[in-house]
């Protein structure tokens, strides 16, 4: 998987650290990314989430099929960070551990938009 975003653009509810200038923009214009396999194959995703855990952050991304829909349910992790310029990079995330941190916590990020919702409380 490449480290780097071929289309980066910000998560719509990560506008006031993404450096873009989402005033006046879609949302529609930054919500997915595309991501370059090894084998050279690009993936459309969308962006769920960019969540901290520990000192670090990482992204949550659902891949969508060419009818911009995900009928499998998977979801994708990597690591998250910004170079000194303010671009996105992912990494793959190498470690088991490091990995099931950041799967148990997406799973709370998951928990809590569910409550919010069935609370009726808009989500970010």
């Amino acid at each position: 998987m490449s480290d780097e975003f071929i289309s980066a653009k910000c998560s719509p509810s990560d506008c006031a650290t993404c450096g873009e200038n989402c005033s006046g923009s879609s949302v529609n214009e930054h919500n997915t990314i595309t991501l370059t396999l090894e084998d050279d194959t690009e993936v459309e995703c969308a962006i769920l989430t960019v969540f901290p855990v520990d000192e670090k952050e990482y992204m949550a991304l659902l891949p969508l099929d060419e009818n911009g829909q995900n009928q499998a349910g998977e979801v994708y992790l990597y690591s998250f960070a910004r170079t000194e310029k303010g671009d996105p990079i992912l990494s793959n995330i190498e470690s088991d551990d490091e990995y099931a941190k950041a799967a148990q916590a997406f799973d709370i990020v998951l928990d809590n938009a569910r409550k919010a919702e069935a609370a009726g409380e808009p989500l970010e």
